[in-house]
């Protein structure tokens, strides 16, 4: 189990993001191939994790497995410029066939299955800048956003390198989403 602090910030995109792509080639990002994850959110019955912003997830991704959990929302963790400072715990399972296990343990303990969203994400990395990432994402139903992470062992300086980034890349413009896939997802078939 791993612990580490995201700091992030996503951001809706008009377009598919290949003029970001084309932008984060030429300052020197590598580009990762493609992956598609499926992620499945669960909430206590005593508690709404929709109403707290707490996340508990398991991820499937090929041959990967996870379980995740972040912590509710405050005004330490959620800034008004959307944001998002989280410590986030890690499980990660023994392969993609111990996240039907793990599905079934958290509903024989309470949990309720909120919603499964399915993310295509596209992962651009700078070789010199460890644990910064800048991802393209689209989420089924939701539609395409750039995300811009940074991961520490603690948060500090981590909001102003996303905001450098985000300068770089011209992607201040575009309006920031404060809520989580899983949110925007559900509103989505909710409809």
């Amino acid at each position: 189990m791993t612990e580490t602090t995201e700091v992030e910030r996503k951001r809706e995109l008009p377009d598919d993001g290949s003029s970001i792509t084309r932008l984060l080639s030429e300052l020197g990002y590598l580009t990762e191939a493609p992956v598609t994850e499926e992620d499945t959110y669960y909430s206590r019955l005593d508690v709404d994790y929709l109403e707290t912003v707490e996340c508990l997830r398991v991820r499937r991704r090929g041959d990967f497995a996870e379980i995740t959990y972040k912590p509710a929302s405050n005004g330490t963790t959620h800034r008004e410029d959307d944001m998002v400072s989280k410590v986030e715990t890690n499980a990660i399972l023994a392969g993609a066939a111990q996240a039907i296990s793990a599905e079934r343990l958290l509903l024989n303990i309470g949990m309720r299955e909120l919603v499964r969203v399915v993310k295509t994400r596209v992962t651009h990395r700078h070789p010199e800048i460890p644990g910064v990432s800048v991802s393209i994402d689209t989420v089924a139903g939701a539609g395409v956003f750039v995300e811009t992470e940074v991961i520490r062992a603690t948060p500090d300086g981590a909001a102003e390198l996303v905001e450098e980034i985000e300068k770089a890349l011209g992607t201040v413009g575009h309006p920031t989403v404060s809520l989580p896939y899983r949110d925007l997802v559900l509103r989505q078939t909710e409809r």
